[in-house]
């Protein structure tokens, strides 16, 4: 907001800068999209048996993250408990798809923990 329009031009062509302005609430979805690029963030829905997934409260997990890293992330117990999961999304070739605690979740999966007897 203190910056000249030269000086602003000049930060918008580095490398790994967003330009935003908070006086005039300018670039900050850009700046949001480009914090979850650079950190990696990916986001995972939970559904309990017989409910909708809850697309409000998602789990917030780096790219990459395996069914292992999510049931850690609800409940540290969960893991021990782990018998499958149902996955539903894109990281799956079926929905819902029964897998196992190495798999893979990709953006916007959602998952429904099954736990042992």
């Amino acid at each position: 907001d203190l910056v000249n329009i030269e000086e602003c031009d000049r930060l918008a062509r580095l490398p790994d800068s967003v330009v935003c302005s908070s006086g005039l609430d300018l670039n900050f979805d850009y700046l949001l999209e480009k914090l979850w690029e650079y950190l990696d963030l990916i986001r995972v829905y939970t559904k309990r048996k017989g409910d909708m997934p809850d697309f409000q409260d998602p789990l917030v997990v780096r790219k990459g993250c395996t069914v292992k890293d999510a049931c850690h992330a609800i409940h540290r117990s969960l893991v021990k408990d782990f018998k499958t999961a149902a996955v539903w999304g894109t990281s799956t070739k079926h929905n819902p798809q029964r897998v196992g605690i190495n798999h893979i979740l990709e953006d916007e999966d959602v998952i429904q923990v099954i736990k042992k007897m």
